[in-house]
C-alpha cells in the first residue's frame, strides 16, 4: 500500500507536469501551426518549406539519449529546466531569422528547439517515477490530457501574434520565448529525487541489446514510433494543404486546434481503458483509427473534411502512443529506466524526423505542387507503416504467453 506521503508526492509531481504540458507544451502546437508557413516564406525552394520542422525533430532525436542520461545523473528537474532555456534560445534565434529573412538561421533555431521537444517527451515518463504500478497508467494519461489546454492556448496565441508585427510570425516566436521562461519557476516545485548511484553488487539491468530483444519492448517502440511519426507526417502538411486549397491561415489554426484537442481529450479516460482492457488492444484501436483518417483524406479537401481527418488523426495518436507508452513502462525494471527511455525516444523521434522530412516533399512536390494531390500523397504514405505496426502487434499477440 502506498504511504500517504508517497501518494502526496505522486500527485504533486503529476500536477507540476500537467501544468508544464499545458503551458510550456503550447509552444509545440504554435510552432507546428506556423513553422511550415514561416519556412515557406523563407525557403529558396517550396519543397524545403517543412525542413525547419524536420530540424526540430532532428534536434529531439540527437538529444533524446543524452537528455535521458543527463536526467539519470542530475534528475528530472535539472533536465527539464535546461530544456526550457534551450527552447527560449531556439525561439530567439528563429525570431531573429524571421527579422533578417535567413532560412539557414531559422533552421538553426529550430534545431535548438528540438532539445525542448525531447525533454517534453519525458514528461510522461517522469509522471511514473516512483509511482505505484496501479497509478502509472493514470499518471501518464493525466499528463498527456494536459495537452488539451495546450490545444487551446497555442492556436489562440497564434491568432493573436501571427500578424501582430510587421514581420509575420515574429511575435509568435517572441511569445514562445516567454512561455519557456516560465519553466524554471514551474519545475522548482517538482519533487523527483535524482537517482542515486548503483550500490556495489546491485542488479545492473539488461544490456541495450537484451532490451531490444524483449518482444514487448520492441513492439511497444515500433507502435509508438509509427503512431507518432504518422501523426507528425500529416500534421506537418495540414496547414500547407489547408492554405493551399484556398482557406485562410486562421482556418489552419482552427483545424490544428481541433486536432490537438483530439490528441489529448481522450487522455482523461485512456488510462482507465488501458487498465480495464490492456495496452495492446488500445494500441490496435489507435492504429485502426489512424487508417480511418487516411481513408477520409481521400474523400476531398473541403474544410469539414480537413477537420474530420485531423480529429481522427489526433484520436488515433492518443490511443496508439499512450498505449505503447504504457506497454513500455510495464516491460522494464526501474534500473533499466534510463536506457529504455533513451532508446525509445531515439527510435520514436527518429521515425518522426523521417516523416517530417518527407512531409514537405510529398506535399509540395507531388503533381507539380498541386495541394490536393500532395495532401493525398501524404496520407497514402501512412499505409505501409500502419501495416508494419499492425503486423508487429499481431505477432506479439500470437506468441506463446510464457515468451511475452
Amino acid at each position: 500500500m502506498t504511504a500517504p506521503s508517497e501518494s502526496r508526492r505522486e500527485w504533486r509531481n503529476v500536477a507540476v507536469l500537467v501544468l508544464a504540458q499545458a503551458l510550456l507544451g503550447a509552444q509545440m502546437s504554435m510552432i507546428f501551426t506556423v513553422g511550415g508557413l514561416a519556412g515557406q516564406s523563407l525557403a529558396p525552394n517550396p519543397c524545403l518549406s517543412t525542413l525547419p520542422l524536420s530540424m526540430i525533430v532532428l534536434g529531439s532525436v540527437l538529444t533524446a539519449q543524452p537528455m535521458s542520461g543527463f536526467m539519470a545523473v542530475r534528475g528530472r528537474r535539472a533536465g527539464f529546466i535546461l530544456a526550457t532555456f534551450a527552447g527560449a534560445f531556439g525561439a530567439a534565434i528563429a525570431a531573429w531569422a524571421l527579422w533578417t529573412q535567413s532560412f539557414a538561421l531559422f533552421m538553426a533555431g529550430s534545431l535548438l528547439t528540438g532539445i525542448y521537444m525531447s525533454a517534453q517527451g519525458f514528461y510522461r515518463f517522469a509522471a511514473t517515477d516512483g509511482a505505484s504500478p496501479a497509478f502509472q497508467p493514470r499518471a501518464i494519461s493525466y499528463v498527456m490530457a494536459a495537452g488539451l489546454a495546450a490545444a487551446v492556448i497555442g492556436p489562440q496565441l497564434v491568432k493573436l501574434t501571427a500578424q501582430a508585427m510587421v514581420v509575420p510570425f515574429l511575435a509568435t516566436y517572441l511569445a514562445i520565448i516567454g512561455l519557456n521562461l516560465l519553466g524554471p519557476v514551474l519545475f522548482s516545485f517538482l519533487d523527483i529525487p535524482a537517482p542515486g548511484r548503483r550500490a556495489k553488487g546491485a542488479a545492473a539491468g539488461r544490456s541495450r541489446a537484451e532490451l531490444l530483444r524483449d518482444p514487448v519492448i520492441l513492439v511497444a517502440m515500433i507502435c509508438g514510433m509509427v503512431s507518432y511519426a504518422l501523426m507528425n507526417l500529416v500534421m506537418t502538411s495540414a496547414p500547407l494543404a489547408i492554405v493551399g486549397c484556398g482557406f485562410a491561415p486562421t482556418h489552419a489554426a482552427d483545424v490544428v486546434s481541433a486536432h490537438v484537442v483530439a490528441m489529448y481529450l481522450p487522455s482523461f479516460f485512456t488510462g482507465s481503458l488501458i487498465a480495464r482492457f490492456g495496452a495492446r488492444p488500445i494500441v490496435g484501436v489507435g492504429l485502426a483509427i489512424l487508417a480511418c483518417a487516411g481513408a477520409v483524406s481521400m474523400t476531398g479537401v473541403q474544410l469539414y473534411q480537413f477537420f474530420a481527418v485531423m480529429f481522427l488523426l489526433g484520436l488515433g495518436w492518443n490511443f496508439g502512443f499512450i498505449g505503447a507508452t504504457a506497454m513500455l513502462a510495464a516491460a522494464h525494471r526501474p534500473e533499466e529506466r534510463g536506457p529504455v527511455q533513451g532508446i525509445n525516444d531515439f527510435v520514436v523521434f527518429g521515425g518522426v524526423f523521417l516523416a517530417s522530412l518527407s512531409s514537405g516533399s510529398l506535399m509540395n512536390c507531388a503533381e507539380a505542387g498541386d495541394p490536393q494531390a500532395g495532401w493525398q500523397a501524404v496520407n497514402l504514405a501512412m499505409l505501409p507503416f500502419l501495416t508494419l505496426a499492425g503486423a508487429a502487434l499481431i505477432w506479439l499477440a500470437l506468441r506463446p504467453k510464457e515468451t511475452r
